[in-house]
Order: C-alpha cells, then sequence, then structure tokens
C-alpha cells in the first residue's frame, strides 16, 4: 500500500540536501515534492513572502536545480494560493496544488491523504516560511523515508495512506 510521509524543513537547502539523499537511495522522482515560499525579496516586509523579483521561469529554475543535483523534480513553477501567497513547488503535489487554489494548500494535502487536521498544520508551517517535503512511497520505503527526511532537519515527519 502507498503511504505519504512528509515533513517540513526550516530552510529549502536541508529539503533540497533530503531530496538529494532519498534519490540516493532510490526513491522514485516522480515520488517527490516540494512546495516553499520565497522569503524576502524587494518590497517585501521582514517575514513576508515576495515573488516580486521572481518570476515563473526563476520558479521553474529552482525546480530544475533541484533536479539538476538529485536528478528529481522536472517541473516546477509559481503559484499563488488563497491566504498564503505565492508559492513554488515542484513535483507530482504541483499538479494538485494548481488545481486546488480554492481549498489552498491544505486542500492539496487533502487530495494527497492527509488528514484535515495536519493538512492546515503544514499549510500553516509554510505560511510561516517552511519548506514542505512529500514523498510518496511504499510501505517497506516508510521508515526510511522518514529517517532520511529527519536527518536532513525535517522537525515534524508524519506517514499517512496515499489516497492516490
Amino acid at each position: 500500500m502507498a503511504k505519504t510521509v512528509i515533513g517540513s524543513f526550516a530552510t529549502r537547502q536541508q529539503a533540497e540536501a533530503a531530496v538529494e539523499a532519498l534519490k540516493a537511495r532510490g526513491v522514485e522522482e516522480q515520488e517527490v515534492s516540494l512546495v516553499s515560499r520565497r522569503e524576502g525579496g524587494e518590497g517585501a516586509r521582514q517575514g513576508e513572502a515576495s515573488f516580486a523579483n521572481q518570476s515563473l521561469s526563476e520558479g521553474t529554475a529552482w525546480g530544475a536545480g533541484i533536479g539538476a543535483g538529485a536528478g528529481l523534480l522536472a517541473s516546477a513553477g509559481a503559484l499563488a494560493i488563497p491566504g498564503i501567497g505565492p508559492l513554488v513547488a515542484a513535483g507530482p503535489l504541483a499538479a494538485t496544488l494548481s488545481g486546488a487554489a480554492a481549498g489552498g494548500l491544505a486542500g492539496g494535502l487533502m487530495d494527497w491523504g492527509i488528514p484535515e487536521a495536519d493538512a492546515r498544520e503544514f499549510e500553516n508551517k509554510v505560511r510561516q516560511g517552511r519548506t514542505l517535503c512529500a514523498v510518496r512511497c511504499q510501505d517497506a520505503q516508510v521508515n526510511e523515508v522518514a529517517q532520511v527526511l529527519r536527518q536532513h532537519g525535517a522537525a515534524d515527519v508524519k506517514t499517512h495512506p496515499a489516497t492516490r
């Protein structure tokens, strides 16, 4: 049975390092997603997300940069999610989020099998500037995936049955 392992990181760099480690352990690229706000930038107040200087192509470059280093996440793009603002998302969750604007990030996570309370918690973490990493994997990989996320700084790793 497929599971979703999800955790949040204080920085994108931690999340990207986790993605590289997952790839080295044989996790399939189409099974890993990252979601992050872009902090700072021209016109942003301290702690406020801003894409003033980041176009969709720059968001894609972020995803491609991850892909270049890890062989993962072939696409990334900028999304505007109500209640959170602009995000950069890469991997299969990005497609879910692009169709979940009305339900926000929490709605997209619930589509992935994350219970509503946890989905809202992770949405708040992204709002606060953390980077989410969600991995679809088989039961046999769950413990290893969770361990890799924790080793790279994920503070709140949770596992749920995948719905897709």
